[in-house]
C-alpha cells in the first residue's frame, strides 16, 4: 500500500513529516533506530518521536528495544521475529515457518539473541 493510501486508511492526516517517514521505512530492509536517521531527515527530533507514536497508536510501526538501548522501527506488516545479535548489536529480521502460539496468549514479538555469524567467525 502506497504511504498516501496508509494514511488515508488510518484517517490520518497527510504531512510531509508522515510522508517522509514512511517512505523511509517502507524501502528499508531491516529495522532503523532514530540515531541511524536522524541525519538524514527534514525534521526534528520531536516531530520524529511524536509521529512516530501516533504511526505506534494506529498500528502502522512496530518498534523494539534492542540491546544498545535503543529503539528500532518498522513498518507492521507480516509479523515476524528479530535475532539481535548481543556483540556487535546487529539485527536481523527472521520469517520463521512455524507461528509460535500460547494458548490464552497474545504474542506481539518474539526477539532472539545470541552471536551472529559474522561475529561468530
Amino acid at each position: 500500500m502506497k504511504t498516501e493510501e496508509l494514511l488515508i486508511d488510518k484517517k490520518l492526516k497527510l504531512t510531509t513529516a508522515r510522508k517522509e517517514l514512511l517512505n523511509i521505512f517502507s524501502t528499508a530492509h531491516k529495522p532503523l533506530s532514530y540515531e541511524e536517521l536522524k541525519e538524514s531527515l527534514s525534521m526534528d527530533k520531536a516531530t520524529f518521536y511524536r509521529n512516530i507514536s501516533k504511526f505506534e497508536d494506529e498500528s502502522i510501526i512496530h518498534c523494539f528495544e534492542s540491546n544498545d538501548k535503543k529503539r528500532y522501527y518498522e513498518i507492521q506488516n507480516k509479523p515476524h521475529s528479530h535475532f539481535i545479535c548481543k556483540l556487535c548489536n546487529s539485527i536481523k529480521c527472521l520469517h520463521p515457518t512455524d507461528n509460535i502460539s500460547l494458548e490464552g496468549y497474545i504474542i506481539e514479538d518474539v526477539i532472539y539473541k545470541g552471536v551472529c555469524d559474522t561475529c561468530n567467525r
